[in-house]
């Protein structure tokens, strides 16, 4: 059982740009935080450093609004072009209102705006938003099996970005991908305290990893987007990220 966890922001990671080695940053930040990479570590790191190493940029200078991304701006109140890249990103509509798109992006989250945004982003190159990664679980792998042949160890890597629920005020951090870990464990079955089996309880642990590595990234201009975590322990199996998402059948809220 975890008995405590600890969180820990890698030190002086530099601005990201398009084709930087996350591998190598990470392990630059490992050694500047003196950190000693073991087995079972886990690494949550910002969507936003992942899709800037992609290069996941769209101009919105070269973006031509559709009639159906100009219709929406007028009521939404965003740039049609703005409008038109999430609309690329998308596969429905489900809510809008001032200032906000609510989506089902082409990957199955349910959020707002496509996560497209254009905070933390330097505009030196036009007027420019950045996309999620084309497939966050492929880019965890990628980063997982590169930190664990660095280190000589097995770990675990955590995609995280903010998202807003149902109901609750605020954003708070979720996995959009995963590698090495349970991101989804079911207990339906287990007995409880009073030997009494669970009927439908899972627990969706990347999710919890992720925010509580928000609280270390902070949400604005705090620059620590890379967060080492010592200290979870599961024996369920390994499930990506992606059984987090809730098939659209099975939403209560669409």
């Amino acid at each position: 059982m975890v008995k405590s966890i600890t969180y820990t922001a890698l030190p002086d990671i530099p601005m990201v740009g398009p084709g930087d080695d996350l591998v190598e940053i990470i392990a630059d930040g490992v050694a500047r935080g003196g950190i000693e990479v073991r087995d079972g570590d886990v690494f949550v790191i910002a969507q936003k450093i992942v899709s800037k190493a992609e290069n996941r940029y769209v101009d919105l200078d070269d973006v031509t609004p559709s009639a159906r991304a100009i219709e929406l701006a007028a009521s939404v109140g965003k740039d049609p072009r703005h409008i038109e890249v999430v609309l690329s990103e998308s596969s429905e509509v489900v809510r809008t209102r001032p200032n906000v798109m609510i989506v089902a992006h082409r990957l199955g989250f349910v959020m707002a705006n496509a996560g497209i945004d254009e905070s933390n982003i330097a505009q030196d190159r036009g007027h420019r938003v950045l996309l999620l990664p084309e497939n966050p679980e492929a880019s965890c792998e990628r980063l997982k099996s590169g930190l664990d042949r660095r280190f000589g160890v097995d770990i675990g890597v955590i995609m995280n970005d903010s998202f807003g629920r149902p109901w609750r005020n605020g954003v708070v951090g979720v996995a959009l991908g995963s590698a090495g870990i349970p991101a989804l464990e079911s207990r339906i079955g287990s007995p409880d305290l009073f030997g009494r089996p669970m009927q439908v309880t899972e627990i969706a642990i990347a999710d919890e990893l992720a925010a509580a590595a928000s609280l270390v990234m902070g949400q604005a201009a705090e620059g620590q987007p890379i967060i080492h975590v010592r200290g979870f322990l599961s024996s369920a199996p390994r499930v990506a990220a992606s059984a987090l998402i809730r098939p659209k059948e099975r939403d209560m809220f669409r």
